[in-house]
């Protein structure tokens, strides 16, 4: 495979040759990526030798990836998921379900930390070269089939969010498509990070609208402390569908790739490993919040029997008018705008580093435009592609807004395999090797996830037979 431009930070100081494509006298080429992550470097240096509250200073320069990559998953699908949550079924047993999904989701997710960290390469290139062109072409198409279907949910929800508003369709997803790419062609990366971690901290509007609807707070306490029993049958009456999309609201394989890339092109050293491992508690706190209070804010829905079927059409947003007002429907509906614009942000992303690095061609968005242009080609084309099918008159986009989180769950555990191997290989990880109860909880979790998919498989099959 094509060797990877260096992605270790260059020496700390000013850069005598701060021209793109500088050579060192050794020969080394020094490009506009390592200038950038070798000051990203020295500001981090600098903070650590700083003064009383010097953490803080460090916290917020080494934070970013968990964060993006925990707000990036709580997507236009995941909000739709987790609002028909609170529509069907109200307050009870699918809060602190939520809740464990998302410690689940920690474990999964600091490990591509440490992966990162320690290996300075990208979670495609790690497949490829360790086990082979036939493995390594199977977990990319895995990739790039669930980015794709999750990329069209997500202008799914931008253009639901804005038809709140009367926005017409075409308007709604053509703005989405420039604000991908302009966010992209920063040529650097902490802006990047820093106007996505902006825009992301509005998935918390749920918050307001769960107070909007004045729900039953001391029920949401008790389900949270005493977890009420699954509502219904387990494989009755699509129980066990909107289990399996909450699940895959949480746990994707786009995620590993986005946040191991991110933890790359960051420029994240085995030191830091601790900061992103706090980076991704607070995204996995902060995004388990939100999809709570997304869930309390439909939860009248369930009380008065109301059906929200029509996704695509807002629904929501509208159902939710009587209880939360104009002001709680606004918000909601913005919020599902956010949700979907966020991740299609990061999941282009996610594309764009998987298919560089497998490519062996330039993919940091350190780069400039001339540099990078198949990394930037890929991610502007991924968003295009996806927000273009969802133009299509009488898509059904309803079905694909459910089936994509189902299909995530489905995929997830041989990325899973994949992560374990890769994390207890000695000769790539060092004493950054996974410890045994980190291999006890990712184990635990795949094996949740592939009993979730077999029950899901066996109640489309023998409905009947098991009292579906």
């Amino acid at each position: 495979m094509p060797e990877r431009p260096s992605a270790a930070p260059a020496p700390a100081g000013p850069p005598t040759a701060a021209v793109t494509g500088a050579t060192a006298s050794d020969g080394i080429v020094i490009t506009h990526e390592d200038i950038d992550r070798a000051r990203d470097r020295l500001a981090v240096e600098r903070a650590r030798r700083g003064g009383r509250f010097a953490w803080t200073r460090l916290l917020w320069l080494l934070v970013g990836p968990g964060i993006l990559v925990m707000l990036g998953e709580n997507d236009a699908p995941s909000m739709l998921s987790y609002a028909a949550t609170g529509a069907r079924f109200g307050i009870g047993f699918f809060v602190p379900f939520i809740v464990v999904t998302f410690m689940m989701a920690y474990v999964v997710q600091e490990m591509t930390v440490r992966l990162g960290a320690t290996t300075h390469r990208g979670h495609a290139e790690l497949i490829f070269d360790r086990f082979g062109r036939f493995w390594g072409s199977f977990a990319m198409g895995d990739l790039v089939l669930g980015n794709f279907l999750t990329l069209i949910t997500e202008f799914i929800g931008i253009r639901a969010g804005l038809g709140f508003f009367g926005v017409p369709p075409l308007v709604s997803v053509s703005a989405a498509v420039c604000i991908v790419m302009v966010s992209a062609m920063t040529s650097r990366y902490w802006t990047w990070e820093r106007l996505t971690i902006g825009l992301a901290i509005f998935n918390g509007l749920f918050i307001p609208v769960a107070f909007l609807v004045h729900p039953a707070w001391g029920t949401v306490g008790r389900s949270l402390l005493t977890w009420s029993p699954l509502p219904g049958h387990l494989l009755s009456g699509g129980t066990l569908t909107i289990l399996m999309a909450d699940i895959g609201a949480t746990v994707t394989p786009w995620m590993l790739f986005f946040q191991q890339g991110a933890v790359v092109d960051k420029g994240l050293q085995p030191r830091d490993v601790g900061s992103g491992r706090l980076d991704t508690v607070i995204g996995a706190v902060l995004a388990s919040l939100f999809a709570v209070a997304c869930v309390v804010a439909t939860s009248p829905l369930h009380t008065h029997g109301i059906n929200t079927g029509d996704y695509q059409a807002a629904n929501f947003a509208r159902a939710l008018l009587p209880y939360a007002g104009r002001v709680g429907a606004t918000l909601f509906a913005l919020g599902v705008f956010e949700a979907g614009l966020v991740a299609s942000i990061t999941i282009s992303t996610s594309s764009a580093y998987a298919f560089g690095e497998v490519a062996g061609s330039a993919h940091s968005l350190n780069r400039p435009l001339g540099e990078g242009r198949l990394f930037y080609a890929v991610l502007l084309a991924s968003a295009v592609s996806a927000g273009a099918l969802v133009l299509i008159p009488h898509a059904p986009l309803e079905f694909v807004v459910l089936v994509v989180n189902v299909i995530a769950v489905l995929a997830m555990p041989p990325a899973l395999i994949f992560l374990v191997l890769l994390v207890n290989d000695p000769e790539l990880m060092g004493d950054q090797r996974s410890s045994l109860w980190s291999n006890v909880a990712v184990i635990t979790t795949t094996v949740l996830l592939v009993a979730a998919g077999l029950l899901y498989g066996i109640s489309v099959l023998f409905p009947k037979a098991l009292g579906g």
